[in-house]
């Protein structure tokens, strides 16, 4: 009679869209040096549907750990979903454009523009999470388009690109991470600072999991300078470390990639019960750009200056 051996230990992880790409680039390494199975779920941040991360949860649906929005875990902390103290932010993303692969780019550079691409197209494509959600609740109507623009909305940025690439619409907006390095769709560009929304994609531990351990040693490898190279070729930049910890290069990866065009800048302001401010952190060092500082302070860490806003 065969013996079996000791169990395998494991984890159920539910992530959602914007932090997906450089997740599944970096889990397979840590699977493999920590003989941690992982098993991953897919939800969105926010939303009415059945395919949230919340309505998920609430219908008894299984997870250790989530990874979604901030303003979604907020939703779950509310709710009391989610152990306390548990959550860490793992990368920051803005909110971009995208077209169909050969089509011509049409010009996002300023509100004024923005706004004429946005009436010129067809359709326009974006999920119903928490992108979505502030584009038709602030950017629209502060463009006076909420009426007029001519816009699809879909359950998940996955959907919102397939529906571009198939040439269901023309334009599709969303966070960057979402729209690079998916096929037939090519980044645009970011959207103009005054309706910039930059979101914090968090890690945190569900107050029902069964593999707390395990949760929080992948928490902290997502959380690690390991999967800063994963998360620069998503188009985010790193989530908050401490400035202790910060050398030139993981400064310079925290703030957003210069092959995107873009930028630490300072999030609009917006509804307040729906948009939570954060800080970002953002080095001034000599070999990339940091424009947009507005109402920052400058403190000095290692004769660099360290801005927070």
């Amino acid at each position: 009679m065969a013996l079996s051996g000791p169990a395998m230990a494991e984890i159920t992880v539910m992530i959602s869209g914007g932090f997906s790409l450089a997740y599944q680039e970096v889990i397979p390494d840590f699977e493999r040096e920590t003989g941690i199975a992982v098993t991953t779920l897919s939800g969105a941040s926010q939303g009415a549907g059945p395919k949230t991360i919340s309505a998920q949860l609430e219908r008894g649906v299984h997870a250790d750990l989530v990874i979604l929005s901030r303003e979604g875990l907020d939703e779950l902390v509310a709710a009391g979903r989610i152990i306390g103290g548990s959550d860490k932010e793992l990368a920051r993303v803005p909110l971009a454009a995208a077209v169909r692969q050969g089509s011509p780019k049409p010009d996002i550079g300023s509100v004024d523009a923005l706004k004429r691409s946005l009436l010129a197209a067809r359709a326009v494509s974006m999920p119903e999470s928490t992108s979505g959600q502030f584009l038709k609740a602030v950017v629209f109507p502060r463009l006076g388009i909420a009426d007029t623009v001519s816009v699809t909305v879909v359950p998940r940025g996955i959907d919102s690109t397939s529906m571009l690439a198939a040439g269901g619409s023309d334009l599709a907006l969303g966070p960057v991470s979402e729209l690079v390095n998916q096929p037939n769709v090519e980044l645009v560009g970011p959207l103009p600072e005054e309706v910039q929304l930059v979101q914090v994609f968090t890690a945190a531990i569900v107050d029902t999991a069964r593999h707390r351990d395990e949760a929080e040693r992948l928490t902290a490898f997502l959380a690690s300078d390991r999967t800063l190279a994963a998360i620069r070729k998503a188009g985010m930049g790193a989530g908050r470390r401490s400035p202790d910890a910060l050398d030139a290069d993981s400064a310079k990866a925290a703030c957003l990639t210069s092959e995107c065009a873009l930028a630490c800048v300072e999030r609009p302001r917006r509804p307040p019960s729906m948009f939570q401010t954060d800080s970002t952190a953002c080095w001034n060092a000599p070999s990339f750009e940091v424009p947009g500082l507005i109402g920052f302070r400058p403190l000095e860490r290692r004769n660099r200056s360290l801005y927070l806003f």
